[in-house]
């Protein structure tokens, strides 16, 4: 008989939260910080691909990969590997002041993921928001311009800078005071919300049009337009996918008026949705892109990746004291490999196979107002009216709790979406057993709704 964490499938042996649980939740409550947000009491202590085990022994099928981390599972015999060498060699100097053999090789990897003829540059962080804050700095440094364009419903990072970018949630930003300013925000194409009745494929064209014929003409002028950030498709919006057109039409002006385009990868990246990067989906070259979260299977690691032409910042522009730490680049070699060899195109696959699933969502379920997503970047957008469209956060937020009660780990994404960003590495067997759980939580909140 498998152990807990050799089972694909979830075990409990407790009511939900065990004992040893409640304990920590009580020394939480006590010592951490209450601006952290849980969605339901789970206390992990140990992981092993898609499966994680909380404190009292009761396993979980984990569709939320740490808000998309985990991207080879946890703790891949492969990575940990990686890991535990490194860490016994060396643990730190700082790649500001000093060298490291493994961060070039990291860099060289990494660009040449990227579509686009140039060679690429590649600054190394500890996380997603700090490579916000690094590319918001080079993008005003290659221009010499200050003005910045982001879209609602975007998040790119709670630090000031990246906050400032970032129009997720209004509590977000409550109670911090002025942000960076010279920054505007534009509508993002939601297909499923059109106000103007477009579908997947063309909606966006007003604001194309709101962004040359109004912003550029009341507001900012395109040469005083440092950068257009954009997340192809967005995390915390609601898991919304931008169409290819849109993409390509942001890249067109971007390069007519010398601004630099800006995308957010930080979620949608390294191989989640079956490409190596979601802007891949639409055959752009970002002047910067920005990643993080699966890089490193979980390690604290973040990258600023940019065309050579654009990353010539002096020497002292930019630093960092532990981005690109020598263990967290072993980690994430170590994970490339993995993707690359078998895991994105497995994101690929299940991918596939999870949409067939999840097809007749819409007919069969009517809190179930949209499907849409890429690869294992699924969201689930619920409502309490299929034909009014209206947002049923309470349903949403049932529906999660249901799913960790039945083993299953989900997140919430936007308002009143589900996201499903489990490791890349799932099989057949995990991806039906999410569906059916699923289904069945969706007929139980239909009841109480």
């Amino acid at each position: 008989m498998p152990t807990t964490l050799e089972a694909k499938t979830p075990r409990l042996v407790t009511a939900l939260p065990g004992p040893n649980a409640k304990r920590v939740l009580e020394q939480d409550a006590k010592f951490m910080s209450p601006s952290y947000t849980r969605d339901y009491p789970l206390v992990a202590k140990r992981g092993h691909g898609a499966i994680v085990e909380d404190v009292d022994g009761n396993a979980f099928l984990d569709f939320a990969a740490g808000i998309a981390v985990c991207s080879t599972g946890h703790c891949h015999p492969k990575v940990v590997a990686a890991i535990q060498k490194q860490a016994a060699e060396l643990i730190h100097m700082s790649g500001t002041d000093f060298y490291y053999e493994s961060m070039p090789q990291l860099a060289e990897r990494l660009g040449r993921t990227m579509l686009g003829t140039e060679s690429k540059k590649v600054f190394f962080t500890n996380s997603g928001t700090e490579a916000i804050e690094g590319a918001i700095k080079l993008a005003r440094y290659a221009t010499k311009r200050d003005k910045l364009i982001a879209f609602y419903g975007c998040f790119h990072g709670r630090s000031m800078g990246a906050l400032s970018l970032t129009a997720s949630k209004s509590t977000q930003r409550k109670g911090f005071g002025a942000l960076l300013s010279g920054i505007e925000h534009i509508p993002y194409p939601y297909a499923y919300r059109c106000a103007h009745h477009h579908t997947e494929e063309t909606c966006g064209v007003e604001i194309l049009e709101q962004l040359e014929g109004q912003i550029f003409k009341r507001l900012f002028d395109p040469e005083d337009v440092a950068g257009i950030i954009i997340e192809p498709i967005q995390g915390e919006g609601g898991y919304v996918s931008a169409p290819k057109f849109f993409l390509q039409e942001l890249q067109r002006i971007c390069r007519q008026h010398g601004i630099m385009f800006i995308v957010d990868e930080v979620q949608s990246g390294m191989g989640r949705t079956g490409k190596w990067w979601a802007s891949e989906h639409a055959g752009i070259e970002p002047d910067i892109l920005c990643s993080a979260k699966g890089i490193a299977s979980g390690m604290p690691l973040g990258a600023i990746v940019a065309r050579e032409s654009v990353m010539r910042w002096k020497p002292g522009s930019h630093g960092t004291t532990f981005g690109g730490n020598p263990v967290c680049i072993a980690a994430a070699l170590a994970t490339m490999d993995l993707i690359e060899s078998e895991y994105m195109e497995n994101a690929r696959r299940m991918g596939d196979y999870l949409f067939g699933r999840l097809a007749d969502w819409t007919k069969n379920f009517k809190i179930v107002g949209d499907v849409r997503g890429r690869g294992l970047m699924i969201g689930v957008e619920i409502v309490r009216d299929q034909r009014t469209k209206e947002k049923a956060a309470d349903l949403r937020n049932a529906i999660v709790d249901l799913a960790f009660h039945k083993g299953l780990l989900v997140l919430g994404a936007g308002e009143n979406t589900i996201r499903l960003s489990p490791p890349l590495l799932i099989d057949q067997e995990q991806a039906d057993f999410a569906v059916r759980t699923l289904e069945d939580c969706f007929r139980e909140a239909e009841k109480k709704a």
